[in-house]
């Protein structure tokens, strides 16, 4: 049985079927292997072998990346994937976190590393090199244990961690998934989700190499997406945050349902857009939660119900993390209130251990923090019902301190998100003035559509499952929301901007009534 990613690309090697997809440009997976086999010699050729060969990866989503992807895992090097995204000082502290020794970059992103002190880094740019055919001796023969890749945290709650993650995470995930939808060869992946992240390897590009499909990868664009689909003849797509919400907000046209696109996977994807995705491309849409340092696997199923993410893999359980102690479950009122909401939330842990996570590179302190107590500890809020469903209540951050009362923002988010002319919302808490907080919320409208504060409240009334104390004191009618590369919502610069953000329209409440503010 194959389990490493090197064993797997040696089997492709041989396979004329098609590999990528980019542009008017294809290559089989003959050519790939060929090309990322080349690369790979000539980065071991040029490393220094008393240091330790990390490369990195300044690239957009092109073949190039996918080259360096397949020469990291045939040389048995460790591929550091750097966010693209990151400015100055932050991109130079990544580099180094994870100690990487080459650097790869292409012509889009060269400038990034204008004026930033790399000692001991050779920059390489793969639009203006050519790698000569050479046989590869393989820096090592990787285990399925042996680090992969280093693939930073999207860092919404705090500066990104580099994640090690071996050869047998991505096969793991790579794997259930093509096995779960059926991917052979006749199929295409869109591989729309940046490249360094984990959805875009452990979901993305794992699932084509374990699969034989052909990669189609692009810069995610919500206009591009339904033309893109039918260009390349996508089956298969994988999405991470909002990417379902940016497409679905887009107007809507009768032919929307002529394309080939079987299955979308990924995670935090609403349960309205999950429905609506569905009907309107007639595809089949999953969601489920992961992270990263993939600890923690919960799937969902058939039945479950609306708000859940599923049910999680054994040892997933919800634990006071003062009290070491494991939650109550969940009780909900006749209207599907949540009515033990402190009892019951509580952090999402693996009981059994860290499952895959191998801890974060260069950084034992964070490590020390996820595995306390036996156990690993997301920073995900969550509780669950009777039945075993799980429920995710943001991050821990997410808790805010209501008129005496604890309360988080997902469940506040998951009902805003019912109205049908709102596309992405945001609740965070920002101080009250005497003590505590008050719930502000930051909502995106879908194009085209407004919104009154008359009606907003009577939408707000109108919701039975909503208590007083979780209506919004503050509304705010965003443009846009700030978001990593991975369309996950960076709400510690929400809530830097507090109740009052200047030039931006804001409505407050006093009761049950809204009332615009001017701007300022």
């Amino acid at each position: 049985m194959t389990d490493t990613l090197q064993q797997l690309l040696r089997e492709r090697a041989d396979q004329d079927t098609l590999a990528v997809k980019y542009g008017e440009t294809t290559r089989t997976w003959r050519e790939y292997v060929g090309e990322a086999r080349a690369q790979a010699a000539a980065l071991i050729g040029r490393a220094d072998p008393l240091r330790p060969l990390h490369v990195g990866t300044l690239l957009g989503n092109t073949p190039d990346m996918l080259t360096a992807l397949a020469a990291a895992a045939l040389g048995g090097y460790v591929l550091c994937g750097i966010n693209n995204t990151r400015r100055g000082a932050a991109l130079a502290r990544d580099i180094a976190r994870v100690e990487c020794q080459i650097v790869l970059v292409d012509d889009k992103h060269r400038d990034l590393l204008d004026g930033l002190s790399l000692p001991g880094v050779t920059v390489i740019d793969v639009t203006a090199t050519e790698w000569p055919q050479q046989d590869l001796i393989p820096h090592r023969e990787v285990g399925p244990d042996d680090t992969f890749m280093m693939i930073f945290t999207s860092g919404t709650s705090g500066e990104p961690k580099a994640v090690e993650v071996a050869h047998s995470i991505v096969l793991f995930s790579a794997v259930a998934l093509v096995q779960r939808y059926e991917l052979t060869d006749k199929d295409t992946c869109y591989l729309a989700m940046p490249l360094f992240h984990s959805n875009g390897v452990y979901a993305g590009w794992g699932v084509a190499l374990a699969s034989g499909a052909a990669m189609a990868p692009a810069q995610f664009s919500a206009s591009r997406f339904l033309p893109d689909i039918r260009r390349y003849g996508a089956t298969y797509m994988n999405y991470v945050g909002k990417p379902l919400a940016y497409i679905l907000a887009t107007a809507e046209q009768p032919d929307d349902h002529d394309n080939p696109l079987r299955v979308a996977f990924g995670n935090e994807a609403a349960d309205r857009d999950i429905d609506e995705f569905s009907r309107r491309f007639g595809c089949s849409v999953w969601d489920g939660f992961g992270s990263t340092e993939l600890a923690i696997i919960i799937t969902r199923s058939e039945g479950t119900p609306a708000g859940s993410v599923g049910k999680g893999f054994p040892g997933v359980a919800i634990y006071d993390p003062e009290t070491v102690q494991e939650c109550e479950v969940a009780r909900f009122d006749g209207t599907g209130a949540l009515i033990n909401a402190e009892a019951a939330t509580g952090e999402l842990v693996n009981t059994d251990g860290s499952g895959m996570f191998r801890g974060y590179h260069n950084d034992q302190g964070a490590t020390d923090e996820r595995l306390r107590h036996g156990m690993y500890w997301s920073g995900d809020l969550a509780y669950r019902d009777a039945d075993g469903w799980i429920y995710l209540a943001g991050r821990t951050a997410d808790w805010m301190r209501v008129d005496g009362e604890n309360i988080t923002a997902a469940p506040i988010e998951r009902i805003l998100l019912r109205h049908p002319v709102i596309s992405r919302v945001a609740v965070y808490p920002v101080p009250d003035e005497f003590v505590g907080d008050q719930v502000m919320a930051a909502m995106v409208l879908r194009d085209g559509q407004t919104l009154d504060p008359k009606s907003f409240a009577e939408f707000l009334a109108a919701q039975p499952d909503l208590s007083p104390k979780s209506w919004p004191r503050y509304i705010w009618l965003a443009d846009d929301l700030p978001s990593t590369a991975t369309n996950k919502i960076l709400k510690r610069e929400l809530v830097a901007l507090g109740a009052d953000p200047a030039g931006r329209v804001v409505w407050k409440r006093d009761g049950t009534e809204y009332t615009p503010r001017a701007e300022n």
